[in-house]
């Protein structure tokens, strides 16, 4: 597929909201900011966002109510690290075909289908290839949406955007539990709402796809090429996705193992998503004046020594508050730095397939997190989850720092 130009579809089977950019490469690195797709790019990560925090936990309780043991509720959860990593791969094949916002606007589709399928779906059996369908749709929409955020952010202010995109994404990740908090978990009315946020977020990407990214030539299409070509923002997606998944999942457990209720520590995972909420804006400003090699490895120290300094505020529920809140937001910004480093480095269709490696590496880690965490917490508890948290960034430091010995700081 060497020299595929962008997909031949015609302006006129478009969706005419926005106007075609005739003869304009979406992608380029200079010029002003498309602020229409920008806002509609970040309005369906937000919906995204909003829709899969919902999900995840209605998914568990409702597995549970129909009598699902916990462990095949974890295996059933687990096929979403399968997916992404099965479909990343193709990710920009499709993208190069259909068109960048199509494929987008499909997995949404897929994501509201696939979701109310659940409510109605019964056999336990069928929910291991709705997951699968439902968590590739997720996958994509994250890689695609990525590739089209760095396409559109001009280099003096990739980092400031791609922090806007971070920050509303989390500010979506919030929205879901609180939903579910309001309507309860019984009944259809729940999955309807998270299929309605879907299927809303689709249509400001539809309104502007004559505005999509265009892929000029198919690019490199070996993800583990990019990998090893820039190892410090794929690992640093790795070390994200472990500490992330794994501290989602496991923190409440900590939570009960120091002593707190299930209340007071359901909180704790709030501090890290206010955290999260309003550093990445600062921190991709950051991203645009600060060398990048030097804010990963700044940032992973940081949370190495938050992980820490856990088990010296454990029994000061607001001292630890204060430490989830502050290290949680500065971890984020291991993902909003790593995008920026690959919207600096590469273009059009490798561009695209640098994104795809990127998620593929944060996949891998919601693989490796919640073992990992669970396990230091079983091992040695209860501080053994703190623990654990502190070596995976410790690991990722003393890497990044051989790197940088022997190939210097600069990007």
């Amino acid at each position: 597929m060497a020299g595929l130009t962008a997909p031949s579809v015609a302006a006129d089977d478009r969706v005419r909201c926005a106007p075609r950019r005739t003869g304009e490469d979406a992608s380029r690195p200079d010029g002003p900011i498309d602020l229409r797709a920008l806002a509609a790019v970040i309005s369906g990560i937000t919906g995204v966002g909003a829709a899969l925090s919902l999900s995840l936990p209605l998914l568990s309780v409702v597995l549970d109510s129909r009598g699902i043991p916990a462990i095949f509720v974890g295996i059933n959860t687990a096929t979403a690290g399968v997916a992404a990593i099965a479909i990343l791969p193709f990710v920009t094949g499709f993208a190069e075909r259909f068109g960048t916002a199509r494929v987008i606007v499909v997995a949404f589709v897929l994501m509201a289908v696939m979701l109310l399928g659940f409510y109605y779906v019964e056999p336990f059996a069928l929910w291991f290839p709705m997951r699968f369908v439902f968590s590739a749709s997720v996958t994509m929409i994250f890689a695609l949406t990525e590739f089209w955020i760095n396409s559109l952010a001009p280099p003096a202010r990739r980092g400031f955007i791609v922090g806007v995109y971070t920050a509303f994404l989390s500010a979506g990740i919030s929205i879901g539990p609180i939903i579910l908090a309001l309507v309860g978990t019984d009944g259809v009315l729940p999955f309807a709402i998270g299929a309605g946020v879907l299927l809303a977020a689709a249509l400001p990407v539809l309104c502007v796809a004559a505005r999509e990214p265009i892929l000029q030539r198919a690019g490199q299409r070996n993800l583990l090429r990019f990998v090893a070509a820039a190892p410090l923002a794929m690992f640093a997606a790795l070390v994200f996705g472990a500490v992330e998944s794994g501290g989602t999942a496991i923190l409440p457990l900590y939570g009960a193992a120091i002593g707190l209720t299930p209340e007071r520590a359901v909180i704790l995972v709030t501090a890290i998503a206010a955290g999260n909420i309003l550093s990445q804006i600062p921190i991709g400003y950051l991203a645009d004046r600060v060398n990048r090699r030097l804010l990963l490895i700044g940032s992973a120290a940081i949370g190495m020594l938050g992980a820490l300094a856990i088990p010296l505020v454990a029994q000061h529920y607001w001292g630890l508050f204060a430490v989830l809140f502050v290290t949680g937001g500065i971890v984020t910004g291991l993902y909003t730095i790593g995008l920026t480093h690959l919207g600096a480095r590469y273009r059009g269709a490798d561009l695209a397939t640098a994104n795809a490696a990127f998620v593929m590496m944060y996949a891998a880690g919601m693989l490796v997190g919640p073992v990992s965490l669970g396990a230091g917490l079983d091992l040695a508890p209860p501080h053994g989850f703190a623990i654990a948290i502190a070596t995976i960034f410790g690991v990722y430091v003393a890497m990044s720092l051989v790197r940088v010995a022997r190939d210097g700081i600069s990007p």
